[in-house]
């Protein structure tokens, strides 16, 4: 029984982007690398189809993340004004 090989998605990156170059043919790539030509073929498409979706999705993923932590920010701000509040209280100092 013969073991599939598994690529790193760093290698198959780097296949891919040696395919979309150019610089050598599929055939040679193949067997530089004991990859399957079909295979290179499939990992070239897979890259160009999803570049668009890679330089979109950072910018708004970033986005995302900068609200989420100024949604948590805008949270504690609140919990420690009460907290404050609460302790002038208790402790008698008022202004």
């Amino acid at each position: 029984m013969v073991k599939r090989r598994r690529y790193t998605a760093q290698i198959k990156a780097q296949i891919a982007i040696e395919a979309i170059r150019g610089k050598k043919k599929i055939n040679e790539l193949a067997a530089e690398y004991g990859v399957h030509p079909n295979q290179i073929t499939k990992w070239k498409k897979q890259l160009l189809s999803s570049a668009p979706e890679i330089f979109s999705n950072n910018q708004s993923s970033k986005r995302r993340s900068e609200e989420v932590l100024k949604d948590s920010l805008y949270q504690e701000i609140g919990k420690l004004k009460v907290e404050l509040e609460f302790l002038k209280k208790k402790s008698g100092y008022e202004r």
